[in-house]
């Protein structure tokens, strides 16, 4: 029970920050959940593909949520989602059978560095300035195979690439924001099949797994994110969002270490 509690302690959290700065909740899931798995004595082996795969089933609920709202004010561009899905589909889906032959250490520093990135995009509030149209099909294919894959490694919904690149080609930042969440379903659906298959026949998994995610844990996150999400979106009206930025940023920087250092020492 003080397992379920902690489960649903995080799910709020994830979902509070995911609605108000329109990040995904896993850039909180994936470290935490991976310090929680360790102190239960999971195997080692298989913390961070069970953190990454749960956190990755948990965007499939957030995204759906995410995409309905963004629809809805039509900030969607459907004709990029329509090009870019089957890129993102492929690749996201080969970058979680990858992630399952990866053993966990080089996975958590690959997750470590590139949730870094994030955090110190964050802080310096980097954005690329518009310079170009969006490529043909080949490209778009090419860019979506990119993103899933590298999605599927860190178990992101992607808008901390996509949206950037969509604004480099000229897409407004709404839509590429609005875009980017329609983005984030089948980078989660993707995902989540892959940890499934990857995490088939799996030696030692813990009870309540199903492939590389973890029943339980996903459960209760995603019983309390579905909740705190909307909070955070109306939140994000009333609050400094900039300050809140570098805040978040501070706090990803932190719970890195904490879980490269559970990991490593």
């Amino acid at each position: 029970m003080t397992w379920i509690i902690g489960y649903l302690v995080l799910g709020a959290v994830a979902g509070f920050f995911a609605g108000l700065l329109g990040v995904g909740g896993g850039a909180i899931m994936v470290p935490v959940l991976a310090l929680m798995f360790a102190a239960q004595g999971m195997p080692a082996d298989h913390l961070m593909h069970l953190a990454l795969g749960t956190s990755m089933a948990a965007i499939v609920f957030t995204s759906i949520s995410s995409l309905r709202a963004h629809h809805r004010h039509g900030a969607v561009r459907w004709s990029i989602v329509k090009t870019i899905a089957p890129g993102i589909l492929l690749g996201t889906f080969a970058g979680a059978q990858l992630a399952s032959l990866i053993p966990t250490r080089p996975l958590a520093i690959f997750f470590a560095v590139f949730m870094s990135y994030v955090a110190f995009q964050m802080l310096a509030n980097i954005k690329p300035k518009p310079s170009r149209q969006l490529p043909g099909s080949a490209g778009m294919f090419a860019v979506g195979g990119g993103i899933g894959a590298i999605s599927a490694l860190v178990a992101i919904g992607g808008g901390s690439l996509s949206v950037p690149f969509m604004t480099w080609c000229n897409v407004k930042m709404h839509e590429a924001i609005g875009t980017s969440a329609a983005i984030g379903l089948p980078i989660a659906v993707a995902g989540t099949a892959g940890y499934l298959v990857g995490g088939f026949g799996a030696a030692g998994l813990p009870a309540g797994s199903f492939g590389y995610i973890h029943l339980p844990a996903l459960a209760a996150c995603v019983a309390m994110s579905t909740l705190t999400a909307p909070v955070g979106a109306k939140a994000a009206h009333k609050l400094p969002v900039a300050t809140l930025k570098k805040i978040f940023a501070g706090v990803i920087l932190l719970l890195l270490a904490k879980m490269v250092h559970g990991l490593f020492m």
